[in-house]
């Protein structure tokens, strides 16, 4: 089974199984906080197109788009709702929208904001934006606590740029030259396993 194949299929059975899952937490958002259900924002996917993730709002709802573009320790912008999808990374759910439709992939290099790619080190760049971005990869399960190792950091931007993101880049690597629909199932399970342990 190919790889899209494989996205399409367990995204729209994903979609269709937990839509009224989905509804429910839409709904405690907006009873939550003032402002949309989704949180969507550019993003640069495959051969470094730019397309719109969706991810559940966690935030304050914040047109103007002001603040850092990373999160960190117990960011004052985080909703009580926020706070729980964080943690149990049910924000990341409509991300399977983004899957369905061909933007991204259910494993693959978790997609970065312009911002960010701007500081990928060209021989890491090519290999990581030669595959669909994903919900998941190794990166994403090793840096479950991402927000609270910014935290400690003196400029939380610049540790995020020249150290946490470049370990990224180099797992993101990895997962391009070894990337099967097998190591795809072993990913999601991991990821899974890495949700429920917590």
């Amino acid at each position: 089974m190919g790889k899209r194949l494989f996205d399409l299929l367990l995204s729209t059975l994903g979609l269709l199984v937990l839509a009224p899952f989905l509804v429910l937490i839409a709904l405690a958002i907006k009873l939550d906080s003032s402002g949309p259900v989704f949180f969507r924002q550019e993003r640069v996917g495959r051969h470094g197109q730019p397309f719109r993730i969706h991810k559940f709002r966690t935030m304050r709802h914040d047109p103007v788009g002001e603040g850092l573009q990373i999160t960190v320790g117990s960011d004052q912008r985080i909703t009580r709702v926020g706070a729980i999808l964080r943690q149990t990374k049910l924000d990341e759910l409509p991300q399977l929208i983004d899957v369905w439709v061909g933007s991204m992939s259910l494993v693959g290099p978790r997609p970065e904001v312009p911002r960010y790619v701007a500081h990928y080190p060209e021989h890491l760049k090519h290999k990581v934006l030669s595959v669909r971005p994903g919900i998941t990869d190794i990166a994403s399960i090793e840096y479950r606590d991402e927000s609270a190792v910014l935290a400690r950091a003196s400029d939380p931007e610049q540790a995020y740029i020249r150290e946490v993101m470049l370990h990224k880049l180099a797992l993101a690597a990895s997962y391009v030259d070894q990337a099967s629909v097998w190591m795809d199932i072993k990913l999601i399970l991991r990821t899974i396993w890495a949700i429920v342990s917590r």
